[in-house]
């Protein structure tokens, strides 16, 4: 049904620049040189940055790749703060110096024929889905995207959306744009209703689990970019559990920044996580 892109060389560890840096909405947006990230980079992979006074690094999925600019190839990604490390890292102005590494996880997979996608985001975790709705284009797929969000200052690129995908639905949780609700009121009649063959998600565990049974109850394949700490984001620390069940039926349990961050909606255990 789908085929996963042709893995890039491994990550890099760099030291990277910020070179913009925007507040939009409740989210600050930033612009960095990661010299040989953008190069590697797939939909759904991701980087992770060194904090200043953390151990623990912080992994920020990668919203946007420029192959060219003023300053040579950048990435964008999108800092949603919810404690002092991601305060950090959205408090930096232009010219600081970051260490980069990256891209990091397993990407989405392509589907090999021209399908019906949809595409379903929440808050910033909808980030990588926009680069997937580029690659699902250039390959003749039908995409449409839903963005969801608490209020409108926490929609993700909604307007931007549209130039990329056939239709763009938004969601918000105290109706301040577009339909009122959330993932759980409407993923089941959105997946229906779109007649979509494949199903991306993106966001939390609770939407992601939404989503994947929508696309079961429906005969859909899914896929989805599962949100786990994920202190080291290179897999030696075995510090992001994901329980999953094997193509073998055995429940095991993977680490997430390695084995994931994409995986099977069918395949993860929800109870467990």
């Amino acid at each position: 049904m789908a085929e996963r892109p042709a893995e890039p060389r491994g990550p890099v560890h760099v030291d990277g620049e910020v070179v913009a840096t925007k507040r939009v909405g409740g989210y600050r947006h930033l612009t960095l040189t990661a010299p040989g990230v953008p190069e590697r980079f797939r939909a759904g992979s991701f980087v992770a940055v060194t904090v200043e006074g953390h151990v623990a690094r912080r992994a920020l999925w990668i919203h946007r790749v420029r192959a060219s600019s003023a300053f040579g190839p950048t990435l964008d990604v999108v800092v949603d703060v919810r404690g002092s490390g991601t305060a950090w890292l959205a408090a930096q102005p232009v010219g600081t110096k970051v260490a980069v590494t990256g891209p990091l996880g397993r990407p989405f997979a392509l589907p090999k024929e021209a399908v019906s996608c949809l595409l379903f985001g929440e808050g910033y975790a909808a980030a990588p889905l926009f680069p997937l709705a580029e690659r699902l284009r250039e390959r003749g797929c039908a995409v449409s995207l839903v963005v969801s969000a608490p209020d409108e200052a926490h929609l993700l690129s909604a307007l931007e959306a549209r130039r990329s995908v056939r239709s763009v639905t938004v969601l918000t949780a105290d109706g301040s744009v577009g339909q009122r609700g959330t993932a759980a009121d409407h993923l089941d009649d959105l997946v229906r209703r779109s007649r979509a063959d494949v199903v991306y998600a993106a966001g939390p565990t609770g939407v992601l689990r939404s989503a994947a049974s929508a696309a079961e109850q429906v005969g859909a394949w899914s896929q989805v970019a599962v949100e786990v700490p994920t202190p080291c984001g290179t897999g030696l620390c075995h510090g992001c559990p994901l329980p999953v069940v094997g193509e073998d039926g055995v429940d095991r349990v993977v680490r997430a920044c390695a084995e994931g961050p994409v995986v099977r909606g069918d395949r993860v255990r929800w109870d467990a996580l």
